[in-house]
């Protein structure tokens, strides 16, 4: 099996998205694909279900912040401060998607412990919350507002949300891994203001940090050399650096 290594560096969020289709569309039973990614501008994304008409668009225009929509479901997400990982897995591979998921948070939090000891504490959520129960709460259209099962959590607060879907006969799952603290401004983009400022304090008493647990300022290239070395070893591959070849295909 050949294991694709992709970095793409940042990009706008249609690049981003577009790119994560893409692979899942020309993705065979014989290899995986695995990306790294930045995002500039800054955008939001919103899961699959969700509508544009519950984000600010004069705002985020004013403030050369991106909206796009996911291929996957979940909430929105304010893609600011950040690494994003996405992951191409043919369903041949033999894991169902609930492994894929728990196993790439269980590399991740190993990665992060290996990029600085004081984030050996992180930890899998065990419990699975009532998604529809949340979606009629105020918080309930942003991701980062509740932790999923199996997502990486720091003393209770969420550092990696991801999530997943089935596309063909592949499984593409993607998620954030967040750096700095500029994702809490989300709420200050949704088209209704009501709960501006409550939201906001929600996302800082539910989320965290790289840069707020290691107090320094992330060193996203060692991070992400890190991450990726992490899944050659827990999955047992070596990676093949497919990232001018794809780009060619994509933009061709």
């Amino acid at each position: 099996m050949i294991w694709h290594f992709i970095d793409t560096k940042s990009g706008s969020g249609k690049f981003n998205m577009e790119l994560d289709i893409f692979l899942s569309e020309i993705c065979k039973n014989d290899e995986a694909f695995f990306r790294l990614y930045r995002w500039i501008p800054y955008t939001i994304s919103l899961g699959a279900n969700q509508k544009f008409e519950e984000i600010d668009l004069n705002k985020c225009k004013t403030d050369n912040i991106g909206v796009v929509k996911r291929p996957t479901g979940g909430r929105a997400i304010l893609h600011a401060e950040e690494i994003t990982y996405s992951l191409i897995l043919p369903i041949s591979y033999g894991l169902s998607a609930r492994e894929i998921y728990n196993k790439v948070s269980i590399t991740l939090s190993a990665a992060l412990t290996k990029y600085n000891p004081l984030l050996a504490s992180v930890e899998l959520e065990q419990n699975q919350p009532n998604f529809k129960e949340l979606l009629n709460t105020p918080s309930g259209g942003l991701c980062f507002a509740s932790t999923a099962k199996s997502e990486v959590k720091y003393k209770g607060k969420k550092l990696i949300g991801s999530a997943q879907r089935k596309m063909n006969n592949v499984i593409l799952q993607h998620g954030s891994i967040l750096c700095g603290k500029t994702h809490r401004l989300l709420p200050e983009y949704l088209a209704d203001k009501s709960d501006v400022e409550i939201l906001k304090k929600e996302l800082a008493d539910k989320t965290t940090e790289i840069e707020t647990i290691t107090k320094e300022k992330t060193d996203y290239s060692l991070l992400a050399e890190i991450i990726k070395k992490q899944f050659e070893t827990d999955w047992n591959f070596n990676f093949t650096n497919s990232t001018n070849l794809i780009i060619s295909k994509f933009v061709d």
